[in-house]
């Protein structure tokens, strides 16, 4: 990197990304306090401010990303912080659930221009040989926080009430953006032609649809589906006829691309499913409590953070395919565990989430630089919105999955015959994303290319 000053700058983006899985798990600890305050039930709370905070963040990456290839990642970057903020500041001042809930999809908007341009800038600025340790941080700081946020929200709560949960996140911008001041401007080429409004309309709207009939359990769900996928129909048939599209289809004819974004989605299925059906399997059977279900959980969460650190570094000595073929098997290893548990214990969970942890960090750095290596870098925006929204999409898929295969609320037989249910379809994922690790590139084929020249920009432009 020749601008010392960038360091810096992937440095406060990280950080700020960061937010997005905090500001989604944070919020659970504070439903209680605000359905209290603003006379709502718990319900109604999750759905207009945890609901609306995942559509958002799902529907609005890709556009989010193409934006950074057309003005420029750092300036999508410093858009993205100006909406997180104004949107803390304006949920710590709510004087309704209206008025939160906008907060939060202001919040959610912030997001989902900062985690593609955070994804875009480490492909584009640093060289091949620093990507898969900088893949490996990233990963590691998002599960991190996404792990953090519950614990750090009750002690929010419980001192300073629920609104410093949104005002939590002005120090954090506030340091990101000093440390980002230094960093250049710059924008990389891109094509005269107008920004892809109707593209990214039918996209937002296709997946609002296809995510809310998802999270429907009975004959609602249809219309809402059906709806949702002619719209994406429509965009699919749009994006052939754009000048410029907000998803060029050509992306995925690159086998490295398709195959690290795929694998990404399916183990995001399989760990957000599994973090809400495990505490219930564990309540009907153990009669555990919150605490003591997210001390088990904890093992899958520091052996991820950890794991993705090493494979990082690993990924860029070996290349993507060994550490995403070895962590995708020691996924597998871990959920046949767990297929083949009985669960006499509580601790009977230890050893399989301790495997999943382990394999989701060392695969989760080796596809996604695999992913984003295999894009040419004036699409690398692009390639990261296609790639940010197969992941929270994976993670709504796993969740709808789960709502229609179990109950989780019969007798303990009952309860343990759907969890094995759930299990051996997570299997059957595994499976299939095992496969596309051993797609992805081996060590003779690690990434070449080197980021495009990039335009300076100068502060009128």
């Amino acid at each position: 990197m020749a601008d010392p000053g960038v360091g810096r700058g992937l440095f406060a983006a990280r950080l700020t990304a960061s937010l997005m899985p905090l500001n989604s798990t944070m919020i659970a600890v504070a439903v209680p306090s605000i359905a209290h305050q603003f006379h709502h039930s718990s319900a109604t709370v999750t759905q207009a401010l945890v609901a609306t905070y995942l559509i958002a963040a799902i529907a609005l990456q890709s556009p989010g990303g193409k934006l950074g290839d057309r003005i420029g990642h750092w300036r999508v970057f410093a858009l993205g912080q100006g909406a997180i903020g104004l949107g803390a500041v304006l949920g710590f001042l709510a004087p309704s659930l209206a008025v939160l809930a906008t907060s939060r999809i202001l919040m959610a908007t912030g997001g989902a221009l900062v985690v593609p341009a955070t994804v875009a800038l480490l492909r584009v600025e640093l060289p091949p040989e620093q990507r898969g340790r900088a893949f490996g941080s990233f990963g590691a700081t998002m599960a991190f926080a996404a792990a953090l946020g519950p614990i750090l929200g009750g002690v929010l709560v419980d001192a300073f009430g629920w609104e410093a949960v949104f005002l939590a996140n002005v120090p954090v911008l506030a340091v990101s953006a000093i440390l980002a001041a230094s960093v250049q401007h710059v924008r990389t080429p891109s094509g005269t032609a107008a920004f892809d409004w109707p593209g990214s309309a039918l996209l937002t709207a296709g997946l609002v649809l296809v995510v809310l009939g998802a999270q429907q359990k009975n004959a609602d769900a249809w219309p809402l589906l059906a709806v949702g996928a002619v719209l994406l129909c429509g965009f699919g048939w749009w994006e052939g006829r754009a000048g410029d599209p907000v998803v060029a289809f050509d992306l995925f004819r690159s086998l490295p691309f398709t195959a690290g974004t795929l694998l990404i989605g399916l183990q995001n299925l399989v760990m957000y499913a599994l973090l809400f059906e495990l505490p219930l399997v564990l309540e009907n059977r153990f009669d555990l409590k919150a605490r003591e279900t997210g001390q088990l959980l904890i093992f899958l969460m520091v052996a991820m953070v950890l794991l993705s650190l090493v494979a990082g570094r690993l990924t860029d000595r070996l290349g993507p395919r060994p550490l995403a073929v070895t962590g995708s098997a020691v996924c597998l290893a871990g959920i046949l565990v767990m297929l083949r548990s009985d669960l006499h214990h509580s601790g009977d969970v230890r050893l399989p989430l301790a495997l999943l942890g382990v394999g989701l960090g060392l695969s989760g750095p080796a596809a996604q630089t695999a992913s984003l290596s295999a894009i040419d870098a004036a699409r690398s925006g692009m390639a990261a919105g296609v790639s940010s929204t197969m992941r929270y999409l994976g993670g709504v898929a796993g969740i709808a999955l789960l709502g229609r295969l179990v109950d989780l609320h019969g007798s303990r037989a009952e309860v343990l015959h759907e969890h094995h249910t759930v299990v051996a379809v997570f299997t059957g994922v595994l499976v299939v994303g095992l496969a596309c690790a051993l797609a992805l590139p081996g060590p003779a084929a690690r990434a070449t290319s080197t980021p495009v020249e990039q335009v300076p920009v100068s502060p009128e432009a």
